[in-house]
């Protein structure tokens, strides 16, 4: 059984403006979660990992920002709308975790699997390039051993970089790099 935690919640770590920033950026049903558990009984992820997906939900709504943000389980979600799809509330929970998420993103925190195949996305226009197995794969699979995106169309990938510097994508992830390293 999983130890409970009983740390007191201080005011000083609650952020009472927390919840209103996730709703003002379209998580608008948060507030009526009654904590019944039902997105938590139905995660794949939380099946396998220790995901909880109630824990976030009650945690931001206790305004417990940075402890949310920084959290390695933000992460855990694979976005799957199952939680959706099940809840009393239909509280949009897969929304809310990425609205989090771009909250942590925005704050300085990512996982560095992430970091790194932002950095991917960044230089190659693919969060996976094409390896020689992957074209091994697709042969066998009877597609073309190169698939028709940037990897096809190599000139596309500049207009692949612009959106992304258009978007404050590149700025975001080579943003937090360079305080990474001061």
């Amino acid at each position: 059984m999983a130890d409970i935690n009983r740390d007191t919640i201080r005011s000083e770590n609650v952020d009472i403006g927390f919840i209103q920033e996730v709703v003002d950026a379209g998580a608008n049903r948060i507030r009526t979660c009654m904590q019944c558990g039902t997105c938590s009984s139905v995660c794949p992820s939380g099946r396998r990992t220790a995901f909880r997906t109630r824990e976030i939900i009650r945690k931001a709504l206790l305004g417990l920002k940075d402890e949310v943000l920084s959290s390695p389980d933000l992460w855990l979600c694979t976005t799957c709308l199952t939680c959706l799809e099940r809840c009393p509330r239909q509280i949009k929970v897969t929304d809310a975790i990425i609205i989090m998420r771009n909250m942590a993103v925005d704050e300085g925190y990512m996982l560095p699997s992430h970091r790194k195949a932002s950095k991917k996305l960044l230089e190659t226009g693919h969060a996976v390039p094409l390896d020689e197995a992957n074209q091994e794969m697709r042969k066998e699979l009877g597609i073309p051993e190169i698939p028709p995106t940037v990897h096809q169309h190599e000139d596309a990938l500049e207009d692949v970089k612009k959106i992304m510097k258009r978007t404050d994508f590149q700025k975001l992830i080579e943003g937090q790099e360079s305080e990474e390293k001061e």
